[in-house]
């Protein structure tokens, strides 16, 4: 009987003098395989003012950025595809891109409206109308589209160009 309570008292121990193992955290998850806003290539995100006014952010780490701009009394949207110096239209082979806002959430189609001297089927500049872009605010969302079978997306959020900034 000894013998057995002092196995048992041993037991009841072991996990004091060694501590409780802690679990194993799960293994990360890779992130999905498009070329994001977040991608790092040397300079921060949130450019400020595009060629046309409007909000700039990436499209691929650089290779391209994507300009969001708003007429509230249009209640349209127009964005353009900018090349990586932040200022020349970087027409690409696509009939639609697509646009998230985050409050209220919206969901469009912008339709290619390629602008002058643009080549054929292609466009850097995409339009669409919706209510909620009537709305007087500073939006915030996501910009998605495919350039040569490669999905990019870009996060943005529009910030005030400060005090004659007048919606």
């Amino acid at each position: 009987m000894r013998r057995f309570f002092g196995c048992l008292a041993c037991c009841a121990l072991l996990p004091l003098v060694t501590g409780c193992a802690q679990p194993t955290p799960p293994a990360p998850v890779p992130a999905p395989k498009t070329k994001a806003a977040s991608d790092d290539h040397g300079h921060a995100h949130g450019h400020g003012a595009g060629p046309h006014d409007g909000t700039l952010t990436d499209w691929g780490g650089g290779a391209y950025h994507v300009e969001f701009t708003v007429d509230h009394d249009k209640k349209e949207v127009t964005v353009y595809i900018i090349g990586g110096d932040e200022k020349s239209p970087a027409p690409i082979k696509a009939e639609k891109i697509q646009l998230v806002i985050n409050d209220p959430l919206t969901e469009m189609e912008l339709i290619a409206k390629p602008l002058d001297g643009e080549a054929e089927g292609m466009s850097s500049r995409f339009v669409g109308t919706h209510d909620t872009i009537g709305i007087v605010k500073e939006f915030a969302g996501t910009i998605s589209g495919e350039i040569e079978g490669t999905p990019y997306t870009g996060d943005f959020k529009e910030e005030p160009h400060g005090a004659d900034h007048k919606h």
